[in-house]
């Protein structure tokens, strides 16, 4: 059934553009391949072997479903955006030079490849190869033919050395802007087994992004595996808040006080009542978390950034306003999540006028200040 979410055919011509959103910074772009066979350049020969003959074993708890239908071949895509020439929505750097980069004269778009799924990936050995390759294949397909693209170092974090190894290997080079790591992981990202990991990202001066998704073979809820995609959605809400509470209460930004954590996909109108919550009940129960020196919510506002797609809509559009001003409009940054079909124009993206000031640092500044882009 097709329903009519916007009672306005979208103008897709330059003339319709607000010029002050012109030259924003897009914090959540996703590059798709043509085929699976597009990383094979990239792998060496042992890997490449055991891709065609034995394949990947990802850590998915539903084995012949997606975890988020939405991400699946033929789903979830702007009906505009498959390319003519063939291949999947987000293939074609021409195609996403027309409808994004050029048609807002973007200024960087940010990389979020979903594909690969090397973070996902049981034989850690292979996961880290295909991490190496989607890298790669980033710069090879998309940053290079395109400098305003910027990439994401992909890692897997259950191989310690290998990962670590990864970031420091993309370090200084201005073609990668963070690294970025799924939510939905084996366990918290907080435990101490991960800090040499986010120690090598901070060290780098490598922001982590935490973009919304990743299967980790758990059930996806408290409750166990839902039964309809209404359920699962709202749940990857839920591992964002996970990721928030296990960062602050391990004590990770007392032990890293340099590490930069940047929420993207999540929502954020969930994060002044997580703050609140933790604030609370740290007041009763700091004696069992020595570590944190200050209240939950002060580490969120100093080391948590977020980007705007999806943004929640409420009742009163002026509530948006509020949000905003206690996460911080300074910790707010732009993103269109191009190609999906829920992307964000950023001409209707807010129902409620922005001031000017925070216009500019949403669209631009946050970006520009946190990747130190010029």
């Amino acid at each position: 059934m097709n329903m009519t979410v916007l009672d306005r055919a979208p103008d897709r011509s330059r003339e319709s553009v607000d010029k002050s959103v012109l030259g924003f910074i897009d914090c959540d772009v996703h590059p798709y391949t043509k085929g699976p066979a597009d990383f094979d350049p990239f792998l060496p020969k042992r890997w490449l072997e055991h891709k065609q003959t034995i394949g990947g074993r990802p850590r998915a708890g539903l084995a012949k479903t997606s975890m988020y239908p939405r991400m699946s071949p033929g789903a979830g895509m702007r009906m505009d955006s498959w390319p003519k020439s063939g291949g999947h929505p987000g293939s074609d750097l021409a195609l996403m030079q027309e409808q994004l980069l050029d048609l807002f004269d973007v200024a960087y778009g940010l990389l979020a490849p979903l594909v690969g799924g090397s973070a996902a990936e049981r034989n850690v050995e292979f996961g880290a190869a295909m991490a190496t390759a989607v890298n790669e294949w980033q710069l090879a397909q998309w940053c290079d033919p395109d400098p305003r693209l910027l990439g994401a170092v992909q890692v897997n974090i259950e191989w310690t050395e290998a990962a670590v190894a990864e970031i420091e290997k993309r370090a200084g080079d201005r073609r990668w802007a963070q690294v970025n790591i799924p939510p939905r992981g084996l366990e918290p990202l907080g435990r101490r087994r991960y800090r040499p990991i986010l120690e090598a990202s901070a060290a780098a001066d490598f922001p982590v992004s935490l973009h919304l998704g990743g299967t980790s073979g758990h059930a996806s809820t408290g409750g166990g595996w839902p039964s309809f995609y209404h359920d699962e959605h709202p749940s990857y809400v839920q591992s964002m808040q996970t990721l928030v509470t296990s960062l602050v209460c391990e004590g990770t930004f007392e032990a890293i006080p340099n590490l930069k954590i940047v929420l993207v996909e999540g929502g954020f109108a969930w994060l002044p009542a997580l703050a609140w919550r933790l604030d609370k009940h740290w007041k009763r129960l700091k004696a069992e978390c020595p570590s944190l020196k200050r209240l939950p919510s002060e580490y969120i506002h100093d080391h948590f950034w977020v980007s705007t797609q999806p943004i929640e809509e409420p009742e009163r559009p002026a509530d948006m306003l509020s949000i905003l001003e206690w996460i911080g409009p300074d910790r707010v940054m732009f993103s269109t999540d191009y190609p999906h079909w829920d992307q964000d124009d950023p001409r209707y993206a807010f129902k409620v006028k922005l001031p000017d000031d925070w216009k500019q640092m949403i669209y631009r500044d946050n970006a520009k200040a946190l990747y130190r882009l010029d």
